[in-house]
């Protein structure tokens, strides 16, 4: 019941932005003589507001063609490299341009889909050669294509980085996890670590990363850990309807974790919003629209499958099985005394109110058998959760300790 509510609310809300911004539009329009009556451009303003807020959105585009490298303007083009039921690999061509370190980026599955680290591969492209995991929808996931869980997670990304290839070419291959996929991203490298891979990354970077959730516990990890496991079933587990290619496939909504995050920031959401509203009423369309912009983002949601989400509520948040040594995959202890070549670069923000600080930089202490001048911390000052991976923090303060990180271990 909760889907199709939530279906039926979307559906309203999708008629009504559609009539306020044709209402905004014909009090915008020159040719009408109401527009120049009082008050017309504020009845606009919040018309158009609304109409934002409440359209419905699909998932976006990287939309990344171009990228400066030693000041020449290259070409940039997406190619689907391995397509997996609940995932893809995803490589941005350098056109002309093969030398250099590979990267995989991993993207978080936690509501939101890859594009949301588009600010992260824009940086890395003039650097690095990247790849990123572009997670599916569940939702439009069969239910003939099977489960998805942690464990298939990891075998994921162990595949990507087989694909990629052997961490001897030039620049070597590298390991990017931001936020959630920290831990089996940690989890890969110690299972690649075990086995001697070849293809294992020369470096593992993890930024704002739930590795031991008992360090700083934020909103978040106090309402993964005061609930019982039966808690999450009952109340954010749906099951997908009939409109969609996965129906009947049980899920954790996207729309839920959307409304748990503006709910955690709801003040300063609404400032956003109360500062676009003035920036429209001035006639400041380019500040009204880098907010825009953001949040057509930010509110772009994807599903989860129930199994993988409950899966991480009670191995990371609950049992803390990796900090604890209790974590195992497919049976099999991940230990993470195994790494002993991978380099890893552990990144914190200063105000990270979803990772607190010390979650991410206890995969340094675990990781006991790794020599210490192949570990290294960075808190960035001043960062937020979204700040560690976007925006000018990302680009001019925490991007160049990557690129020397990777260079220096290459």
């Amino acid at each position: 019941m909760l889907y199709d509510a939530y279906e039926m609310q979307k559906s309203m809300l999708a008629g009504a932005s559609a009539m306020a911004n044709f209402g905004a539009g014909m009090l915008n329009n020159p040719a009408n003589p109401f527009a120049y009556f009082g008050g017309g451009s504020i009845i606009s303003s919040a018309l158009e507001v609304f109409a934002h807020a409440a359209a419905p959105r699909g998932k976006p585009e990287f939309g990344l063609d171009r990228t400066i490298i030693d000041g020449k303007d290259v070409g940039v083009t997406e190619e689907i490299v391995l397509r997996k039921p609940f995932g893809q690999l995803k490589h941005f061509v350098r056109e002309g341009v093969t030398s250099g370190p590979k990267l995989l980026i991993v993207a978080p599955m936690s509501g939101h889909y890859a594009t949301l680290l588009r600010g992260t591969v824009e940086r890395m492209l003039p650097v690095a050669d990247v790849y990123i995991t572009d997670w599916r929808d569940a939702k439009l996931v069969p239910l003939s294509d099977g489960t998805f869980d942690l464990d298939d997670y990891i075998d994921y990304l162990i595949e990507f980085m087989e694909l990629i290839g052997p961490n001897e070419n030039e620049g070597g291959s590298h390991m990017l996890a931001v936020c959630q996929p920290s831990v089996p991203c940690y989890a890969a490298a110690c299972l690649m670590s075990a086995d001697k891979n070849p293809c294992r990354p020369k470096t593992l970077t993890m930024m704002g990363g739930p590795i031991d959730t008992r360090e700083a516990p934020t909103a978040v990890n106090t309402l993964a850990t005061e609930r019982p496991h039966s808690w999450f079933v009952q109340n954010v587990i749906a099951t997908i309807p009939a409109t969609y290619p996965g129906a009947g496939r049980k899920v954790y909504p996207g729309f839920l974790q959307l409304t748990g995050f503006m709910t955690m920031n709801l003040g300063s959401h609404m400032q956003s919003h109360y500062e676009m509203f003035k920036h429209l009423v001035q006639g400041d369309e380019d500040s009204a629209n880098t907010t825009k912009d953001f949040y057509e983002e930010y509110r772009s949601v994807c599903d989860m499958t129930a199994e993988f989400y409950l899966q991480t509520i009670d191995v990371v948040f609950q049992a803390h099985a990796l900090p604890m040594g209790t974590m195992t995959h497919r049976g099999r202890l991940v230990d993470p005394a195994a790494i002993t070549d991978i380099a890893i670069l552990a990144i914190e923000g200063e105000r990270d109110d979803i990772s607190g600080l010390g979650q991410t930089k206890a995969a340094l202490t675990l990781a006991t058998k790794l020599p210490e001048s192949k570990k290294k911390y960075l808190m960035a000052k001043g960062a937020g959760h979204y700040g560690i991976f976007n925006g000018s923090k990302w680009r001019n303060t925490i991007a160049p300790v990557l690129e020397e990180w990777m260079a220096a271990n290459a």
